[in-house]
């Protein structure tokens, strides 16, 4: 340590052995300084906040909530939910027309056994055909209508459900576009003011019973139960009510316009020519099941 009155460097000791300084007050003077000149910066407190729920998902809570409140209100009141539709709902009719478009080709995906069997079986009560039968012939075939139930055959014929599902589906939906759009431009020509937002929210509350329906026929035909066909049938009906109603539940701005029993009967051309294309689509689509199922070896291998 260097003395700090002569400058003398001593090994040790309280005293300079040169001039007598005492050293002692000098290192306490030197940690002292080191001291101050040394000061640990305090860290920057890190706050974590608590972990938000990612947006899209608030967002996804927020609208189903939204849309079972609205789709249980519409069965509960239909005309009243309707009527008081107006450009807020139109995320929930659109959520109900997908709905009421992916219901059909997933009931018929997950009960054409069903149909089938129902069919054949329809064919049998047939008077030409039952009058040649004998009952052994109908043992048979109810012997062999339980085997198909119990049979994976969608595995076996290879079955796409994404190829059929999402086709179908896509092609019922552009279907309803085209009904919805048909009655917008009759309802604009019988002199009703109203945005095609508010005209497709209140076409889409009006389909709700159609959709819940359809949607009773799905869980039916998940359960295997033959009746499912008869929801799937007044669902696919009721889009003749739905216009009708749309049309009636807004207030023409004259008289001068066309008749709302014209533009109804104009919609049922549309609707009727919409529904033979998608019936079109669908015989295409059990064509190629049947030429699957007589092409199978695994299927032939059954019977």
């Amino acid at each position: 340590m260097n003395c700090s009155n002569c400058g003398h460097f001593n090994d040790g000791g309280k005293f300079c052995v040169k001039c007598g300084h005492k050293l002692q007050e000098e290192a306490a003077a030197s940690q002292t300084a080191a001291a101050s000149e040394y000061q640990p910066q305090p860290q920057p407190q890190t706050a974590y906040a608590p972990q938000q729920p990612n947006q899209r998902v608030r967002q996804a809570k927020k609208v189903s909530k939204s849309f079972f409140s609205y789709f249980a209100e519409g069965i509960k009141n239909p005309t009243a939910t309707a009527q008081a539709a107006g450009e807020s709902q139109f995320v929930n009719a659109l959520i109900t027309v997908i709905l009421y478009a992916l219901s059909i080709p997933i009931m018929l995906y997950v009960g054409w056994k069903l149909l089938l069997i129902q069919f054949v079986r329809s064919m049998f009560k047939l008077p030409i055909i039952s009058e040649e039968l004998a009952p052994s012939d109908m043992e048979d075939f109810n012997t062999g209508a339980d085997l198909i139930k119990a049979t994976d055959i969608n595995s076996i014929i290879h079955f796409n459900f994404t190829d059929f599902v999402f086709k179908q589906g896509i092609f019922i939906f552009i279907g309803l576009a085209v009904i919805i759009g048909a009655t917008y431009i009759t309802a604009k020509f019988g002199k009703v003011e109203v945005s095609f937002k508010e005209f497709f929210s209140r076409f889409g509350t009006f389909l709700i019973i159609p959709t819940a329906l359809l949607l009773i026929g799905l869980v039916l035909a998940f359960l295997h139960v033959e009746y499912f066909s008869y929801f799937m049938n007044f669902g696919l009906l009721s889009i003749f009510l739905v216009v009708p109603y749309t049309i009636a539940s807004f207030k023409q701005s004259g008289t001068s316009g066309l008749d709302r029993i014209y533009s109804t009967l104009i919609v049922y051309v549309v609707i009727t020519i919409v529904l033979t294309f998608i019936a079109n689509g669908l015989g295409e689509e059990a064509k190629a099941i049947i030429t699957r199922m007589g092409n199978s070896n695994e299927l032939n291998d059954l019977f």
